[in-house]
């Protein structure tokens, strides 16, 4: 008697081929351009106090100390980044062939820098501590000193002018980028009822231009401004030269 039960082989099983827990194409080399350029895109996306040395290494699928090669740290990340954004002022008046005054020329080119962090608030501020030094800061140092040279100002002077007058479009672009509208409104208009109601016996001179102490859009007093520093720069020696 044939026994029921047969005993069958197993069928052969054969374990599937290991893959890899990161089965992704490889990542690209870190370069100082890919950093710059990632940081860049992540500022416009989610603001500059969001580009830490962390967070754009989590960007990049890093770590942190894999950065540090390329950038010392935040400070310098910033303007490097400020360094990319400086490729969009115009330097098109500083040319001779422009035409206009050389101190209309030079307003003009303040006012495009200046134009550039009004689009980037949060850059403003870190732009009054950041030292870029790149091909695109250079460019517009040089600029502005071929301006001051085209306006007879002596060397000393404009090289020390050309600092106090980027000092001055980078604090402007800095506070618009700390005020909130709504706030400075406010405020205006409290300054406004304020100087109106002054007296005339305590503060007689505030009584007598109170008008023209808020009087002027806010780019006419900015062009102003450019022009009081460039004009000053050009009869006031520095403290090497001989009074």
């Amino acid at each position: 008697m044939t026994n029921a039960f047969v005993m069958l082989d197993p069928m052969p099983t054969t374990s599937p081929a290991p893959r890899s827990r990161r089965e992704r194409p490889a990542k690209p080399a870190l370069t100082y351009e890919g950093i710059v350029a990632t940081s860049v895109r992540l500022m416009e996306a989610e603001g500059l106090q969001r580009v830490t040395m962390r967070r754009l290494a989590q960007e990049l699928d890093t770590g942190p100390a894999s950065l540090y090669v390329y950038v010392a740290n935040t400070a310098e990340l910033h303007a490097a980044i400020l360094e990319v954004l400086l490729g969009a002022v115009d330097l098109a008046p500083a040319s001779a062939t422009a035409g206009a005054d050389w101190r209309d020329r030079l307003a003009t080119v303040l006012n495009s820098y200046t134009q550039v962090l009004f689009e980037h608030p949060s850059l403003a501020q870190s732009a009054l501590v950041a030292r870029p030094s790149g091909p695109n800061y250079l460019a517009l140092v040089e600029a502005l000193l071929a301006l001051l040279h085209e306006g007879e100002v002596p060397d000393a002077q404009a090289a020390w002018g050309v600092d106090v007058l980027l000092q001055v479009a980078t604090a402007t672009a800095a506070e618009q980028s700390t005020r909130d509208r709504s706030d400075t409104e406010a405020e205006n208009r409290a300054l406004v009822r304020a100087l109106r109601e002054v007296s005339a016996d305590t503060h007689p001179r505030i009584a007598a231009l109170g008008p023209q102490l808020l009087s002027g859009p806010p780019e006419a007093r900015l062009a102003w401004v450019f022009r009081a520093v460039t004009n000053g720069a050009k009869v006031t020696p520095t403290p090497s030269d001989p009074a």
